[in-house]
């Protein structure tokens, strides 16, 4: 009679630790994939953060420039009227007042102070959509700001500065998801909740004077601790 040959093959034993090995390796991984893509919501949501404030912050600053102008065209040589180069005020102000075109981030002005209802002397922006639309904008130069009323120049010249058309800026190219509270698996919402200056820094509604601040509407926690509301 012929030995038997040994067949190749795992035994039932085998089988059953390599499973239990794959199942704790898995059981291990989900974890860290959880936290990974938690944590790259979160790079996503201070980059939203970011990108808002900053756009809110600029169209404020030209916002104030803007409104700084419509007073020099109205106050020509009066207390009231800033130099925008010097920053001192003409016809021998005080000139303590903040000079908006001072500030090297300035380089246009808004000319539309229409967007600011009397509720919003402060000039921030009153929605994202105006930000996102784009408002008509005038570059800040010595030309299109200091001529009218200065004798150094002629009504020729000064009408000719003043002439320039305006420009649209936009200062947000979309309203951000927000990557924490989604509508699905895969994509937020474009919601948020908003702060305006008049509102204390833990209101829970929104003024609607203007858009001071932005926070993301999730309830949840972040990896540190800290509520994603309160980022």
């Amino acid at each position: 009679m012929r030995n038997a040959q040994p067949t190749n093959g795992f035994t039932l034993i085998e089988l059953v630790i390599t499973v239990a090995v794959l199942a704790i390796l898995t059981l291990g991984v989900i974890p860290l994939m959880q936290v990974s893509v938690k944590r790259q919501k979160e790079e996503q949501l201070r980059a939203a953060l970011r990108e808002m404030r900053e756009a809110i912050d600029q169209f404020h600053r030209e916002a104030l420039a803007g409104a700084q102008y419509q007073v020099n065209q109205g106050t020509a040589g009066g207390t009231g009227n800033i130099d925008p180069n010097s920053g001192n005020r003409n016809g021998g102000g005080s000139g303590n007042g903040v000079n908006p075109f001072a500030d090297p981030r300035v380089r246009v002005f808004i000319t539309d102070q229409t967007i600011f209802s009397s509720d919003n002397p402060d000039r921030f922006p009153p929605d994202l959509d105006t930000m996102v639309q784009g408002v008509d904008v005038l570059p800040i130069t010595t030309g299109s700001m200091g001529r009218r009323g200065n004798a150094n120049f002629t009504a020729t010249e000064a009408a000719t500065a003043d002439s320039a058309l305006p420009k649209k800026k936009i200062y947000l190219r979309h309203i951000p998801d927000d990557p924490m509270t989604p509508e699905d698996e895969s994509k937020g919402e474009a919601e948020w909740d908003f702060r305006s200056c008049y509102d204390s820094s833990d209101a829970s509604s929104w003024g609607g004077e203007n858009i001071f601040d932005v926070h993301s509407k999730s309830k949840a926690k972040a990896l540190d601790g800290t509520n994603y509301r309160d980022w």
